[in-house]
C-alpha cells in the first residue's frame, strides 16, 4: 500500500476507555493476541446506531467484566482523536478499509473491587491486566498509538 492510498482510506470510528481506581491508577491489560509485551487500554468500534458513550460501556465490560453498576463516568474527550496505522499494518488490520481511528474517549472510575474485573467475561482482548501510571502506560503501548495516548491523559489530566 502507498502513503497516497492510505490517505484515501477513511477512519474507523472507535472508543477508548480509561478506567482508572480510587488512587489514579490506570487499567491497563496485556493483549492476547500478542506474544510480546503489548499493553493498552481497552477500545473497540461503534456498531451503528451505537453512541459513542454506550460503545465505552459495552467495550468496558466486553472486554473486562466490569459493568455499568461497577464504574461512574468522569470524563469524555471533547473531540474525536485520531491515529494513523503504519502502512505495513494497514492492509492486514480490518480487512485494509481503514488508515487508523478516530476514537472518543471517555474515563470512567472503578467505585467495585479490583476482584470484578474478569477478562474472560465476553472477548479475551487480554491475557492479564495491572494498574499502571500514565508514564507506565506511555512506555509500554505500542509507539503508532502514544500520541493519542498522550493527548487523552493530557485531557482528563491523569
Amino acid at each position: 500500500m502507498t502513503p497516497e492510498a492510505a490517505e484515501m482510506l477513511p477512519y474507523r470510528p472507535c472508543v477508548g476507555v480509561v478506567l482508572t481506581n480510587a488512587q489514579g491508577r490506570i487499567f491497563a491489560g496485556q493483549r492476547a493476541d500478542m506474544d510480546i509485551p503489548a499493553w493498552q487500554m481497552p477500545q473497540g468500534g461503534v456498531d451503528p446506531g451505537e453512541s459513542p458513550l454506550d460503545a465505552a460501556y459495552r467495550e468496558l465490560e466486553e472486554e473486562t467484566g466490569v459493568g455499568r453498576n461497577h464504574v461512574h463516568l468522569v470524563a469524555q474527550t471533547a473531540d474525536w482523536l485520531r491515529y494513523d496505522l503504519p502502512i505495513e499494518v494497514i492492509p492486514n488490520r480490518w480487512g485494509g478499509k481503514f488508515r487508523g481511528q478516530k476514537q472518543m474517549w471517555v474515563q470512567f472510575r472503578l467505585d467495585a473491587p479490583d476482584d470484578v474485573i474478569d477478562l474472560t467475561y465476553k472477548d479475551v482482548e487480554f491475557s492479564d491486566w495491572a494498574w499502571m501510571s500514565a508514564e507506565q502506560i506511555l512506555a509500554a503501548i505500542v509507539p503508532f498509538k502514544r500520541d493519542i495516548y498522550r493527548a487523552v491523559f493530557k485531557e482528563f489530566a491523569l
